[in-house]
């Protein structure tokens, strides 16, 4: 192969950069300019792209000089395109296509927020901190002793049937574990290793093979009280649980207990709170069983003590006016930005 001389070379190019000066130079609209800067720097067939093929034709000892005299000439073409780029932008009057023009007024970037539900945890906690309430949490795997034994549920109660629990198999053949089917768990564990007197509040996620429908989800969210001290009764319950409401709700909020039954505490009652003129059933409470009670360590005849559990999800639709939690769990993006 016939070697490329260094001068023929250099003279190519010498060429070239004149054709491409005095073209750009000329032209007059974006057209124009588009099909100057495809015919000299186009990364196929570009003229530019041509001489660079017999760069390699040199010898070698005029290799590196024919290599400078190549970038000479491409930064000085892609320099004339350029100056085109901007005359042709300055005469249109404005800022190129595709730049950013700063003197146009800023645009809000949009924001995410806190998901409502999770304001409403925190709402919680707020409140129930102002009362003299601790929070505190708990593991969502449990065992059968703190999700069932010690809150006097017994081997035969149907809450502890496999079809209403989320089981978990374990290796060696140990009891099996499961998902906490409430935050009432975390109550035992903190009395396990404290003294009375005791303030506390859990809120957290809890599991139950539930259908989902309008105000029932296999995921939810609980909030459970818990106060242990001399003297606790009822009434106390009633008025902690009322100050809650009308702290979170608003307004003068009614609170009612209806007789019913949980093994963990006696007497028992179904809360209901009444807002806006309509009673809705918010969760459920009681003083703490005193098997419970010796189940931690503590003597029921010298201590006593209320529990209450809420739906978490429940308050979030009073307070928002949703009718349907399954919302809360749709991420629509729609839905959330209401909030």
């Amino acid at each position: 192969m016939t070697a490329v001389p260094l001068e023929s070379f250099c003279a190519d190019l010498e060429r070239l950069r004149g054709d491409a000066e005095a073209a750009f130079q000329s032209v007059a609209d974006a057209a124009a300019l588009e099909a100057f800067r495809v015919e000299f720097l186009g990364a196929r067939s570009g003229r530019l792209k041509a001489i660079q093929k017999s760069l390699g034709g040199l010898e070698v000892a005029d290799k590196p000089a024919g290599g400078r005299y190549f970038n000479d000439a491409k930064n000085a073409i892609t320099a004339c395109l350029e100056a085109a780029q901007a005359r042709l932008a300055e005469a249109a009057g404005g800022v190129e296509t595709g730049s950013i023009d700063v003197t146009l007024p800023g645009t809000l970037v949009p924001l995410g927020h806190v998901h409502p539900l999770t304001r409403t945890i925190r709402r919680v906690q707020e409140i129930m901190g102002r009362l003299g309430f601790e929070s505190v949490d708990g593991p969502e795997v449990e065992d059968q002793w703190h999700n069932f034994e010690a809150l006097a549920i017994s081997a035969e109660h149907p809450a502890r049937d496999p079809l209403d629990n989320f089981y978990l198999a374990v290796a060696r053949g140990a009891d099996p574990l499961l998902l906490r089917s409430q935050t009432s768990t975390v109550q035992i564990r903190v009395m396990e290793n404290r003294e009375p007197p005791l303030r506390i509040v859990s809120l957290g996620r809890v599991y139950r093979p539930d259908t989902a429908d309008a105000t029932h989800y296999p995921m939810f969210h609980q909030v459970e009280g818990l106060l242990v001290e001399p003297g606790t009764t009822m009434s106390h319950l009633k008025s902690v649980l009322r100050l809650f409401a009308s702290s979170f709700l608003g307004g003068d909020v009614r609170v009612r207990f209806r007789p019913s039954f949980f093994p963990f505490t006696e007497p028992s009652v179904e809360v209901d709170m009444e807002w806006g003129g309509r009673w809705v059933e918010m969760g459920g409470a009681g003083m703490i069983d005193p098997a419970v009670l010796e189940a931690v360590g503590y003597d029921p005849d010298a201590i006593s003590g209320f529990a209450f559990g809420l739906g978490v999800e429940r308050i979030a639709a009073r307070r928002y006016g949703v009718d349907d939690i399954r919302d809360f769990y749709r991420n629509d993006v729609r839905f959330l930005r209401q909030f």
